[in-house]
């Protein structure tokens, strides 16, 4: 077997004949679907160790010339009808693009070496073929396929190798992506391509060179989302070979939330009637490579950073960005962040908030995300292991302390203890840069900010209307946290606590939320500029917490 074209089965043998294989064989199935259609583009995006080198060697494997039969026919695979039908029905070109692309090296030079040596393996199955010329590796694939009429799966591993090594060779990042477009675009010799890697493709301004690909991603795997991770049941069943505890490796390594697509459905009148649509598939996946050490070793510990160091999350938490810290934190106590994923650039240079930040960790795996809440989370133990090794220095220290006082803040709130809340708010506002508040509205973002640690239990309203005013902050428990009370705070510049509690009731906020009559604490917060700050107790804050 040549190493480029048709390399074979070996690889793929390897991972069925090691110790612990796990089948994911019917995701041929949906490949075969989209082959030799206008659907054949997929770029699979995915962390690190979460199986996409093996996903690409059983696909050449399957689709490459050879004899894979006997193989296949002992996967799930070979339980579904027509599964053989493009069983070693193609030539494959595989690549894996870290075996060219390197840091330092010119990306031209690399591909141009990369398409020498694949036009030296057709040459050498297909020597008969009239080349127009060798040095052409689009050129010499039509000639092959010109002569056979047998089209390629082109399967590209680690595709985004440009984007994570040469970070800041723009110009070389624009070669390669072209010369992507160039080779696979509107080909007909491409039956099938699939590229994988850990980034979705790059954007660049408005288009993209490759946006014929459909991105199958980590945020959004679609039909592919089964055979993202391992899946509970797979892990159970393991479990259960093996002879480990299943509840130690959900909580080592489960937590990646994804879903599939909602079906087209051929029946849609008949099944309108009834009231049955086609639902939409949930699935917690597991790391894959964690799982299988775990199983092997039988030690439930972090094989994370068996992979990658910690140094690598510790660069990108600690950027610049304002409220990333405390987001970090946030998500480090078990809470949730809302992140907007639709700005990110795709690749590891272009931040321009806290968003893409957290994003680009969601493609890493260092964090999950839960499309239909649009939030982001720690999703297991072994990942937050990796953050508590990545926060030891000493820049978030302070960090830390801030939001431990956010936690007792929240904490003296809920027990109703005025003196606390209004000595932590002072703390607070002490801490800050800007150690005076110029108006009602930036003592509104210094509490909002002191509440910080209130995010892991409530959904924050700015200026709730009740018909006769509005009311400053209000903070409702989330569905995850419903025994949590109603925060309704009132903040009064230069007046007094009383003042604010008074405006609360006065103006009858609580009979906007009267659902939760009966679990509404109301909260009366004041800045007086103009205390006196002789004696160690003055306090510009004044705080009242009433019962609703």
């Amino acid at each position: 077997m040549a190493v480029y074209l048709n390399p074979g089965e070996k690889r793929f043998l390897e991972a069925v004949h090691s110790d612990i294989y796990v089948d994911k064989t019917e995701m041929i199935l949906y490949l075969n679907h989209i082959a030799q259609t206008e659907q054949k583009y997929m770029c699979v995006s995915r962390p690190r160790r979460f199986g996409k080198s093996m996903a690409a060697n059983m696909l050449v494997a399957y689709y490459g010339q050879g004899s894979s039969r006997e193989l296949f026919e002992k996967r799930k695979v070979a339980g579904h009808g027509g599964w053989d039908r493009y069983l070693n029905r193609f030539d494959v070109v595989r690549v894996v693009m870290t075996d060219f692309i390197k840091e330092n090296k010119d990306v031209e030079t690399s591909l141009l070496k990369m398409q020498k040596l694949i036009v030296r393996d057709l040459k050498k199955k297909y020597p008969d073929v009239d080349y127009f010329d060798t040095e052409d590796l689009i050129q010499s694939m039509y000639d092959v396929y010109d002569e056979t009429r047998k089209p390629f799966v082109i399967i590209i591993d680690e595709w985004d190798v440009v984007f994570r090594d040469c970070k800041e060779d723009r110009d070389g990042q624009k070669i390669y992506l072209d010369f992507l477009r160039d080779w696979l675009k509107d080909k007909e010799y491409v039956a099938l391509a699939y590229m994988t890697g850990i980034l979705p493709i790059k954007k660049y301004g408005k288009h993209s060179a490759l946006n014929m690909f459909r991105e199958f991603s980590v945020i959004a795997p679609m039909q592919l989302a089964e055979y993202t991770g391992f899946t509970e049941d797979e892990v159970k069943e393991l479990c259960e070979k093996y002879g480990r505890e299943y509840d130690r490796f959900k909580e080592w390594y489960d937590g990646y939330a994804v879903s599939d697509v909602v079906p087209p459905d051929p029946n849609y009148e008949i099944q309108k009637s009834t009231g049955k649509q086609p639902e939409q598939k949930h699935f917690f996946l597991y790391n894959p490579v964690s799982v299988v050490e775990a199983i092997i070793n039988g030690i439930i510990q972090n094989y994370w950073n068996k992979t990658e160091t910690y140094e690598a999350l510790a660069e990108y938490i600690r950027m610049d960005f304002d409220g990333l810290k405390e987001a970090v934190s946030l998500l480090m106590d078990g809470g949730r962040v809302k992140v907007n994923i639709l700005k990110y650039q795709n690749d590891m240079t272009s931040f321009y908030t806290k968003d893409d930040v957290l994003t680009m960790l969601v493609h890493l795996g260092y964090l999950g995300y839960d499309a239909d809440a649009k939030e982001v989370f720690v999703p297991n133990r072994e990942i937050l292991d990796e953050f508590h090794n990545s926060t030891e220095s000493a820049d978030w220290i302070e960090t830390f302390r801030s939001f431990r006082k956010s936690q007792e803040l929240l904490k003296a709130t809920w027990e109703r203890r005025e003196e606390k809340v209004a000595e932590l708010l002072e703390w607070f506002h002490d801490t800050a840069e800007n150690k005076t508040y110029h108006s009602e509205a930036a003592l509104s973002y210094a509490v909002q900010m002191a509440y910080y640690a209130a995010q892991k239990y409530y959904t924050t309203i700015q200026e709730l209307d009740s018909g006769k005013g509005y009311c400053d902050l209000v903070y409702l428990p989330s569905p995850r946290n419903p025994e949590k009370p109603v925060l309704l705070i009132e903040l009064k510049y230069g007046k007094t606590a009383e003042t604010a509690a008074d405006q609360i009731r006065a103006r009858n906020y609580p009979q906007k939320l009267e659902h939760y009559e009966g679990n509404i604490l109301l909260v009366g917060i004041n800045y007086d500029r103009e205390v006196s700050n002789e004696g160690e107790k003055y306090k510009h804050h004044s705080c009242v917490i009433e019962n609703a």
